[in-house]
């Protein structure tokens, strides 16, 4: 997605997922970094990522949840057009 990433991932049980997300995101950003050298130089010091995440236990979900992240572009093009509401400018006559 443009603006988000979904991931299915599967971690050994010992690991903590907050430091699965601390190495995941520290280390994808210096990889990112290191081959896209411009994106430095557009957004200086701030972080890559945004300081939270989202996190949920498949189970049982996981093919629903494997084809929602599949789709989930189209999806969201789709959701998209059929919001798309012409803008008017209240104050312009």
């Amino acid at each position: 997605m443009p603006d988000h990433i979904h991931m299915l991932v599967r971690i050994p049980p010992k690991m903590s997922v907050a430091s699965f997300m601390g190495y995941l995101k520290g280390r994808s950003a210096v990889i990112i970094h290191e081959r896209h050298a411009n994106l430095k130089y557009n957004y200086g010091n701030r972080s890559f990522w945004a300081r939270g995440y989202y996190v949920s236990t498949v189970g049982l979900n996981q093919k629903t949840i494997e084809k929602y992240i599949r789709n989930q572009e189209a999806e969201d093009r789709v959701n998209d057009s059929m919001t798309k509401r012409e803008y008017r400018d209240p104050f312009k006559k």
